[in-house]
């Protein structure tokens, strides 16, 4: 279903709603054109032409900073026309459907959405809502997807690493409600991470992750012995006041990555988060600062994986040197 509904019947990419399915070249081929778009952001001119005469409305259903504003920048410097559309001030607050939202917006001439929602599966709902020639991305939805943020996250272990191959990648923290850790999975699996755990609490490393590709660890130590990559989670704010989680003083106790537990991975290890950070609480600020961290530079290539997707989506050849 999700391959079929991503893809055009060439195998070229038309929606991107999930990494759940795709094939690995496909998933190459977005880390590949990304990194011809590198460069773009070290230019006087931070423009290429490609997406000239484009319109793309950012449709964001909850808030965002970072994820917004990268595919905000990632649009404009493709030269096309970007919309932010505020839910809190539309007419969706008023009582407005989603699909009349969508019909309105759509007759605007829109090229492309740029969905986050609470729900999961919206995105889903308006990509088969949309008439043909509108491509729908997936900004992250409710607690099931969030495909551009693993791909910036792959493309980074890429650059820092060289390939996938051979690599020992911990995703630390809430698995269990984490989109983000959800979709790193897939994509990391299907590049060829053989060795990818799940470290966390048993009360939010769900049951079954195995079947995903993952090994659980409920030990801290265990779980990073050894890794050349350890990806820190945000610990949702929501959680520490549940039975799920002790206190959050207890869980950085348990949990939290500190520069001596940073001893037990390899000498090289990388470092990453997708943010916002809770420091002092899913990792100590000496380490999301230190050396071996990668957490600005994930902001970074944010721009770029997206710009891949947007080009990809929309038909052209992501040739940035054009």
């Amino acid at each position: 279903m999700s391959l079929a509904l991503q893809t055009d019947s060439k195998g070229r990419l038309r929606h991107f709603l999930t990494v759940e399915g795709l094939p690995r070249s496909l998933l190459t081929e977005i880390l590949d054109n990304a990194e011809r778009f590198t460069g773009v952001g070290e230019r006087a001119v931070k423009k290429v032409p490609l997406l000239r005469g484009k319109t793309v409305i950012n449709l964001f259903f909850e808030p965002s900073t970072r994820t917004r504003t990268t595919f905000d920048l990632a649009a404009k410097r493709l030269s096309a026309d970007v919309m932010n559309i505020s839910i809190e001030t539309s007419s969706a607050k008023k009582g407005e459907s989603l699909a009349d939202t969508l019909r309105n917006l759509e007759a605007m001439h829109t090229d492309m959405f740029v969905v986050r929602h609470q729900s999961s599966g919206a995105p889903f709902y308006i990509a088969q809502q949309v008439g043909p020639e509108v491509s729908v991305i997936n900004g992250g939805d409710g607690r099931h997807s969030h495909p551009t943020q693993a791909m910036l996250d792959a493309f980074t272990i890429r650059r820092v690493k060289g390939g996938f191959d051979g690599l020992s990648v911990a995703i630390v923290g809430d698995i269990a409600h984490s989109r983000v850790a959800r979709s790193e999975i897939h994509a990391l699996r299907t590049l060829g991470v053989s060795d990818l755990r799940a470290v966390g609490p048993r009360t939010l490393v769900p049951t079954g992750i195995e079947a995903m590709g993952a090994t659980p660890y409920y030990d801290m130590e265990e779980g990073i012995r050894g890794c050349d990559v350890i990806v820190m989670l945000r610990l949702q704010q929501e959680r520490m006041d549940s039975a799920l989680l002790p206190s959050a003083h207890e869980y950085f106790q348990l949990y939290g990555l500190t520069q001596q537990r940073l001893k037990l991975a390899k000498r090289d290890v990388t470092v990453m988060h997708p943010g916002p950070i809770n420091r002092g609480i899913e990792i100590e600020s000496a380490v999301a600062d230190g050396s071996q961290s990668v957490i600005l530079q994930q902001v970074t290539h944010g721009i770029a994986v997206r710009m891949a997707v947007m080009a990809m989506c929309m038909g052209n050849q992501a040739e940035a040197g054009e």
